[in-house]
C-alpha cells in the first residue's frame, strides 16, 4: 500500500472553524489622537470609537524580529 492510498482528507468541520475564526479576527490599533486601543473587524470603518479620529497606528509585534545585515 502506498502513502497515496492511506491518505485521508481532513474533516470539513475543521476547515469551517478556521474560516470562521479568520473572518471574525479583530485587529487592534492605537488612536493617534487620544491613544486608546481600538479593535476593528474586517469591513468596519477605520475610525476611533472614542474620539472619531481617523489616524490609527498598528501595534508592534511582541515576537522578536531579527534581520541579517551585511
Amino acid at each position: 500500500m502506498s502513502t497515496r492510498d492511506s491518505y485521508a482528507p481532513p474533516a470539513s468541520s475543521g476547515d469551517r472553524s478556521y474560516q470562521q475564526t479568520a473572518a471574525t479576527a479583530t485587529m487592534h490599533y492605537l488612536c493617534a489622537e487620544c491613544g486608546v486601543k481600538v479593535g476593528i473587524n474586517k469591513g468596519e470603518p477605520i475610525r476611533c470609537k472614542e474620539c472619531g479620529h481617523r489616524i490609527l497606528y498598528k501595534q508592534r509585534t511582541r515576537r522578536m524580529v531579527q534581520f541579517e545585515a551585511r
